[in-house]
């Protein structure tokens, strides 16, 4: 593994070095949505304010000329289909108004971008998301173990003692069906967040240890990830061990990586009931009719159904961002029948094309394409330091955003707010500021 280039450029403005650390808390946070809102909220806040007092002065001592366009871009990306959509939205009123509220991501993404805009941000901020990804990991463990997770039963000893109740009702952990870690019982997206940030575990292992330190974090990691259940996030961090892992160990070992993870997930499979249960829903797949299938999909079938249906009625806008919920009762291919997850409509379509389409229609899809082209253009311009200190961050977005997977909802303020985030950090350190040119010796 080849070492990161100390290019830290002492020219950023005292006032932006807190960017680091703001991106940390808004990720060690992410157990506890609401207080990960307000932290992004205020360093949105933070970030306006300085700019508005520098009066946007210096701004590419914060931020690279391109890595401040393509980081805007991204974000337009993403935003201008939510827009666009609201005019077609089952309801204006809602649509018009998150669109609004979601601009509140665009100085938050500057100050992520900033963060990682020099050696040193990228220091901290790489290794601190590492770091907190291997707490996780460490905890999800115990609780494999010992059946509770530490942080977990922490922060829900902070929350009954101010509010009287726990962060999880007893029937939510009652039916919990997998490990939820740090998340806890009530929001089982571990599986899926640790596979998506994977990468700045592995990395930072095998820069501190080498390949040794590699194989320790893709152990610990895969081990929690398929106790965590989610299929999503087996296929996720099967991707990011094979794009990371040839990088570090070279094909021949990194085949002998992949034998160990098949014998570990057959003996999980025997000592493991979720687990098991996953793989025997996912090898029904192969075997049985179309109703068989859905359910070995949970109910995917009926909601892609579903999500084909709006877009031959909505093919140019779509229903509308987070309008899924409300358009599929006019859509489900099978309304006399129970759905496989449970209650309610579908809340989502549960795959990113299809979300997209969907709720944003073919004028959505065409902005999404058009961030990931120029996103690739950067990367292919790119000088081989600069794709160095991104490779992390590039991986990371990647595997989130894999089409051929299904997905949690990127419309939501959750899974919005990590991919924007990791499109950020992207952005911010494959362009990053040019180290401050050397002093000649007087």
């Amino acid at each position: 593994m080849p070492s990161l280039p100390d290019n830290t450029d002492a020219t950023m403005p005292i006032g932006w070095r807190w960017a680091p650390a703001w991106v940390l808390a808004f990720v060690a946070l992410w157990p506890a949505p609401g207080y990960a809102e307000a932290v992004m909220v205020l360093g949105a806040l933070a970030a306006i304010a300085r700019l508005l007092l520098a009066r946007f002065r210096d701004g590419t001592r914060l931020l690279s000329g391109p890595a401040w366009a393509l980081t805007s871009v991204l974000f337009c990306s993403y935003w201008l289909p939510e827009l666009v959509s609201a005019f077609d939205a089952v309801d204006h009123g809602r649509a018009f108004r998150e669109a609004l509220v979601d601009l509140r991501y665009l100085p938050f993404l500057w100050l992520v971008a900033a963060a990682v805009g020099d050696a040193r941000g990228r220091r901290v901020t790489f290794g601190g998301i590492g770091i907190i990804v291997a707490i996780w990991t460490v905890d999800a463990l115990v609780q494999a173990v010992a059946g509770t997770s530490p942080l977990f039963a922490g922060m829900d000893a902070v929350k009954q003692a101010i509010s009287g109740h726990g962060m999880c009702t007893a029937v939510e952990t009652q039916l919990a069906d997998r490990l939820g870690g740090v998340l806890g019982p009530c929001n089982l997206k571990l599986g899926v967040v640790l596979a998506s940030l994977a990468p700045f575990a592995l990395y930072a292992g095998a820069r501190r240890f080498g390949a040794i330190g590699w194989l320790l974090a893709a152990a610990g990691l895969g081990l929690v990830v398929l106790l965590a259940g989610a299929r999503a996030a087996w296929l996720t961090f099967g991707l990011v061990l094979l794009l990371s892992g040839w990088h570090v160990l070279g094909w021949k070992r990194l085949l002998g990586v992949f034998a160990f993870g098949a014998v570990v997930l057959a003996a999980l499979t025997f000592t493991s009931p979720q687990v098991r249960e996953r793989v025997e829903r996912t090898t029904r797949a192969l075997t049985a009719d179309q109703q068989g299938v859905d359910m070995a999909l949970s109910g995917r079938t009926r909601i892609w159904s579903a999500a084909a249906c709006m877009i031959r009625e909505h093919p140019l806008n779509g229903v509308g961002a987070r309008g899924f919920r409300d358009a599929f009762p006019a859509c489900d291919p099978d309304p006399a029948q129970p759905p496989a997850w449970g209650e309610g409509p579908a809340l989502h379509a549960h795959q990113v094309v299809l979300e997209v389409l969907s709720e944003t229609g073919a004028f959505g899809l065409l902005c999404w394409l058009a961030g990931v082209a120029l996103a690739l253009r950067a990367w292919r311009y790119a000088g081989a330091v600069a794709r160095e200190n991104a490779r992390p961050a590039m991986l990371a977005l990647l595997v989130t955003v894999f089409p051929f997977n299904t997905h949690l909802a990127f419309y939501s303020t959750f899974w919005g707010g990590v991919a924007l985030m990791l499109a950020a950090l992207y952005a911010g350190s494959l362009l990053a500021r040019p180290p401050p040119p050397v002093q000649p010796a007087a």
